[in-house]
């Protein structure tokens, strides 16, 4: 039987121009096998849909529809074939933050949509501003360990401007029995490399304890992501970083 996934590890931010600003946070998230949970044989006491402090909820994701229409699995089904992805019909892992005390705050979360045979059929990172909106980028035939490029056309940050490239390098192993997801973006212009984040952890099972230590240890984890957001925008406005305006959101949902 599939399990339901808890991660350990950190978020890492480094931006190089026009001023140096770094930071490191430790954080914990999910890894959801979407299949398995939408078919029922996915064991975990993660709550599902329901109230609770820690808690996966199908409508903060893709277009928001309700896990009775479908929920998130059946939207990125039907954006693989709109286009045109072949074969992605084995589990789809769904690397995301949870919603926190009825409170969700997704900066990114990764889809990551396997073959049956196991292999990558696309990677689709899901983005959200903080002015409410969302776009999806998508990344067909990916493998772990090798770059992939995508234009940057939607608005993240009034100290970013929408231009250059997004760079994603994801890497799933195993070492000494420790199962370890990385999903990295590298953010580049004209100049050369801008901005570098990581978002990374251990994995293991998304047991009664181990959420439990999730809520001791991160009791306001979405609120914590949106605060430091605001903090470090405050850090980057003191030093005088440049402000950029946000302009109208890209007129396609998705991009590749």
């Amino acid at each position: 039987m599939t399990l339901a996934l808890i991660g350990w590890g950190q978020v890492r931010h480094t931006r190089h121009r026009p001023a140096h600003h770094a930071f490191v946070y430790p954080t914990a998230f999910l890894l959801l096998p979407m299949r398995s949970l939408n078919a029922g044989v996915c064991r975990t006491d993660l709550a599902i849909n329901r109230r609770a402090w820690f808690a996966f909820h199908d409508a903060d994701h893709g277009d928001g529809r309700s896990a009775d229409k479908g929920g998130a699995l059946a939207w990125l089904d039907e954006l693989l074939h709109k286009e045109g992805i072949q074969g992605a019909s084995g589990e789809v892992w769904l690397q995301a933050f949870p919603r926190v005390l009825g409170h969700a705050f997704k900066p990114v979360s990764f889809w990551y949509a396997h073959r049956i045979d196991g292999s990558l059929a696309a990677i689709v990172a899901e983005v959200n501003n903080t002015f409410g909106e969302r776009h999806c980028y998508l990344l067909p035939e990916p493998q772990y360990g090798h770059t992939l490029r995508a234009h940057k056309v939607f608005h993240v940050s009034p100290f970013c401007d929408v231009q250059g490239e997004y760079r994603f390098r994801f890497m799933r192993t195993q070492h000494l029995s420790q199962d370890r997801i990385v999903a990295r973006v590298d953010h580049a212009d004209a100049n050369g490399p801008l901005i570098d984040t990581s978002w990374s952890g251990v994995l293991e099972p998304a047991t009664p304890s181990t959420l439990r230590r999730v809520m001791w240890r991160f009791p306001l984890l979405t609120l914590g992501v949106m605060a430091r957001i605001h903090w470090h925008a405050l850090l980057l406005w003191l030093k005088k970083v440049p402000f950029w305006r946000k302009p109208e959101p890209p007129r396609d949902f998705v991009s590749r």
